[in-house]
């Protein structure tokens, strides 16, 4: 221990001096990398520990290589798989609550409280377009965030750049259509899985008065807002319905969604929402009534739920590696048909007594995996729909189980053009994953798997497949530009090591 705390204190003297050297403060450096300065004081003096990403990210800051590490590059994912997990990991909070909720911020005037957010690339990206169009964003201590717009936001410094790596941007639609009578916004980037339509998103828009014109790359949009009464959603996604949900919270009397989406992702925007003075009825159903008020001023802090695709992620894990990890902070009430699924695939596991989250909303349980698992394919296919049904970003986590288990299973993935492709990945591995048709893959096991060398696929779910599949293989894999998976997932690498994962982050020159 004592060996280990001489060396974070060296490390941190390095980066002071370094910083120093650059005549940067300690809060300069804060801002740069999205944290704190009590979080920078702590590291300067050796009392906190620094996961190789975030040595990687000082590195970035600094203009200077430390340790082993070089100058800005891609980084990989070196794994020495085919060893059984042991341990226990906590669940963080959701990815696609957070990037709802710091949309949702912009409807209020007062200072918004964000506890315990993910610390990842999909929130760096629209917290730097935030920053860029005037808003106050500061990291505070164990990953809270403080958001306060100005009296005055400007969309002519727009960071476009940033906002065409993530398609949450387009969330910005529903809260700036109050704020503004005309701006525009980047093209929606995100991952490439095939034509993802906006039209659910412009369809309900224009009811509440937001016409919206497309040029190369941009969003230009005009604002006459108007209460309809009630939307019908044209699609029940996700994003449409949240867009939605904030068009209406600052709409002068009430309105009725009809056919909204009732994820958990939309539950957490509801229920902020209700935070701030809106009232909803419905929430958690397909039919909405939202009383909108027109000005909205209150300081207000905020808990999102825990990430049901990340508990989907360590699940995926332990069965393929047939690994007794402990997942602790499972939000049961997304996962409990994923689970059902499970148990008929004869995967052994048990499940805690039901508690709360911080947000006193999200049950939460511990579920403790077994290593006594014989995976049988189930006879039906597997396939997600819209709540009540199996989530859609869980859908692909069932591929690397599939394919460790005794027979053949039909995956349809129905939702996108391109992410059954990507399953195909997974026979680098030595999986065998036969494509039907862009949307159905049949996955016969059970897998020996065989280490390889792979560049991540430009999307996040079956960019994680690989990563499961390599920490079956024996052998040691590489898996080159894990980007995608950090959009997603905070330290993952870490996380891995801390049960029993050989798992080494490295950086291209």
């Amino acid at each position: 221990m004592r060996q280990e705390n001489d060396y974070k204190q060296r490390i941190g003297k390095l980066i002071q001096t370094m910083r120093q050297g650059r005549a940067m403060t300690q809060q300069e450096m804060a801002d740069a990398l999205g944290t704190s300065q009590s979080a920078i004081n702590r590291i300067e003096n050796g009392g906190q520990n620094l996961s190789m990403e975030m040595l990687a990210r000082i590195s970035d800051v600094l203009d200077r290589p430390i340790v082993s590490l070089e100058r800005p590059g891609t980084i990989n994912f070196r794994i020495e798989g085919g060893h059984q997990l042991h341990g226990e990991v906590t669940i963080k909070t959701s990815k696609n609550a957070a990037v709802g909720l710091l949309c949702a911020a912009l409807l209020n005037k007062g200072k918004t409280t964000l506890r315990r957010m993910p610390h990842i690339e999909e929130v760096n990206r629209l917290i730097e377009v935030l920053i860029s169009i005037g808003v106050h964003v500061k990291w505070l201590d164990n990953n809270d965030l403080e958001i306060k717009p100005p009296a005055h936001l400007k969309l002519d410094e727009i960071d476009a750049e940033a906002g065409r790596k993530t398609r949450s941007i387009i969330m910005f639609m529903g809260p700036l259509m109050h704020l503004l009578d005309e701006f525009k916004i980047p093209f929606a980037g995100g991952c490439k899985l095939g034509e993802r339509t906006i039209r659910p998103h412009l369809y309900a828009l224009e009811e509440f008065g937001l016409n919206v014109d497309t040029t190369t790359g941009w969003y230009n949009c005009t604002s006459h807002p108007a209460n309809p009464g009630k939307v019908v959603m044209y699609e029940s996604g996700n994003t449409p319905t949240e867009n939605a949900i904030m068009a209406a919270a600052r709409t002068d009397g009430v309105v009725e969604i009809r056919r909204a989406a009732a994820n958990y992702m939309v539950i957490d925007v509801c229920y902020f929402l209700t935070k701030l003075g809106v009232k909803i009825e419905g929430i958690g159903t397909n039919t909405l009534k939202i009383h909108g008020s027109k000005h909205i001023n209150q300081d207000v802090e905020y808990w999102p739920s825990e990430d049901p695709i990340e508990a989907m992620t360590f699940l995926s894990i332990a069965a393929t590696t047939n690994s007794p990890i402990l997942i602790k902070g499972v939000p049961i009430d997304y996962l409990d048909l994923e689970l059902l699924k499970l148990e008929k695939m004869n995967f052994k596991f048990s499940v805690s007594k039901s508690y709360k989250s911080k947000n006193g909303l999200t049950n939460l349980v511990d579920i403790q995996c077994q290593d006594a698992s014989h995976l049988l394919a189930l006879e039906d296919k597997i396939e997600a729909h819209d709540a009540p049904g199996m989530n859609m970003d869980n859908l692909p986590y069932f591929v690397p189980i599939a394919a460790q288990a005794t027979g053949k299973t039909l995956i349809h993935d129905w939702t996108y053009e391109n992410r059954a492709i990507y399953y195909t990945e997974l026979n680098r591995l030595n999986a065998r994953v036969e494509l039907a048709d862009v949307h159905r893959a049949y996955v016969t096991g059970p897998t020996k798997w065989r280490a390889a060398e792979v560049i991540c696929p430009p999307a996040l779910r079956p960019a994680v497949l690989i990563l499961i599949g390599m920490l079956a293989a024996e052998g040691t894999s590489t898996l080159r530009n894990i980007y995608s998976i950090s959009r997603g997932y905070e330290d993952l690498a870490v996380r891995l090591q801390s049960i029993g994962a050989k798992i080494e982050v490295l950086r291209d020159l």
